[in-house]
């Protein structure tokens, strides 16, 4: 079996980073480009800090392929659960009505936050087979919907959306699993946002890009901190930003912008079409998701027994592998081959799922 000598994040988040994005940062922490000055104590209303804000919105639009005059680009906090509650407090009128999709937890999690603020209409649901497929939407969406919400990618259940729906009423969806890790068209949604910590950058600072058109849409009076329309006019600074994020994030935009999404997509397709393929092929192993719906960015599993589960996290620590623990509502295993990971890496957590079989096998003989 190939030797591996440094650890594998394979979390779903916090999650691993470019090497090159590391050894950056970690410069910039004692010296930011030469300033004599750590990235953790430059003013965030400065030159320095103006200067980071402006290349990552312009190489999220670049890599979005949007246009500048139409999409605003925003860095904020409070991570998903905040944008949860942002979008319909600003855009859910208490007697309009929004359309969520239910395709898994977080999914499910967002719809239960818009009801504080509208009526919620829950347009497709896969939570009876516990969200082992994505739900079967109905080809007719209510054009009087004050938007549409689904969530691309379900770190969870290990399920991703394949093909965007079109939809009369604004389209808005979390991508935090699945941002830039593909080839897609962004100018299909009104609104999408994404964590930092699985594809662009640390955990602390969520993305949000969305059309200029609707900061004029804000449906109730809201605190300026609250408020998309606010936020926009103070360039993501109303508070103190999360400098240092915003900075991984914008090295981890360079480190895409470098290595291409078209290339980063067929790296991802092998990465997950290799790892499916054993767990098709391993005796040890299964995967409960609906094939049609299998995610290529957090691979989901169950091992023959809970005997086996145990032993194979022991053993997959053992060799260098971290973070393939399933979440703790579902157990079991999941892998995340987001971004950072390599195809080469992948391939060793094969070799490890086989060694491990071969043992089993020996002990059973």
């Amino acid at each position: 079996m190939t030797q591996h000598n440094s650890i594998i994040n394979f979390g779903a988040g916090p999650a691993a980073l470019p090497p090159g994005v590391l050894a950056e940062a970690s410069r910039a922490i004692l010296n930011y480009n030469n300033t004599g000055l750590s990235i953790l104590g430059i003013p965030h209303r400065g030159k320095l800090f103006d200067a980071i804000l402006t290349e990552s919105k312009q190489l999220v639009l670049e890599l979005a392929k949007l246009d500048p005059s139409e999409y605003e680009v925003l860095w904020l906090q409070g991570g998903g659960r905040l944008q949860f509650t942002m979008i319909p407090m600003n855009f859910l009128e208490a007697n309009a009505t929004a359309g969520y999709i239910d395709s898994g937890f977080w999914a499910n999690d967002a719809q239960q936050s818009a009801k504080a603020f509208g009526k919620v209409l829950t347009l497709a649901s896969s939570k009876e087979n516990q969200y082992r497929s994505l739900p079967q939407l109905s080809s007719a969406i209510l054009e009087d919907l004050a938007y549409v919400h689904l969530t691309t990618n379900n770190t969870i259940f290990g399920t991703q959306i394949k093909k965007i729906p079109s939809t009369p009423a604004a389209l808005f969806a979390d991508m935090s699993s699945d941002i830039f890790s593909e080839e897609r068209d962004y100018g299909k949604f009104d609104l999408f946002y994404a964590v930092a910590q699985k594809n662009i950058g640390a955990a602390g600072v969520t993305l949000v890009v969305l059309r200029k058109s609707l900061l004029e849409k804000t449906v109730r009076p809201l605190p300026p901190i609250l408020s998309y329309k606010q936020q926009a006019a103070g360039n993501s600074v109303l508070n103190t930003p999360p400098v240092f994020n915003i900075y991984v994030s914008l090295l981890t935009l360079r480190w895409i912008k470098a290595k291409g999404i078209q290339q980063i997509a067929k790296e991802t397709n092998e990465k997950s079409a290799l790892l499916y393929q054993e767990l098709e092929r391993n005796t040890l192993f299964t995967t409960t998701v609906e094939t049609a719906s299998r995610s290529k960015m957090n691979v989901v599993f169950r091992g023959q027994d809970e005997n086996i589960e145990k032993d194979f996290l022991a053993y997959s620590i053992q060799h260098q592998i971290e973070g393939i623990a399933g979440h703790r509502s579902v157990g079991g295993f999941r892998v995340s081959l987001y971004n950072a990971i390599t195809v080469p890496q992948t391939q060793y957590l094969i070799e490890v799922m086989q060694r491990f079989e071969q043992e089993k096998i020996k002990q059973s003989t």
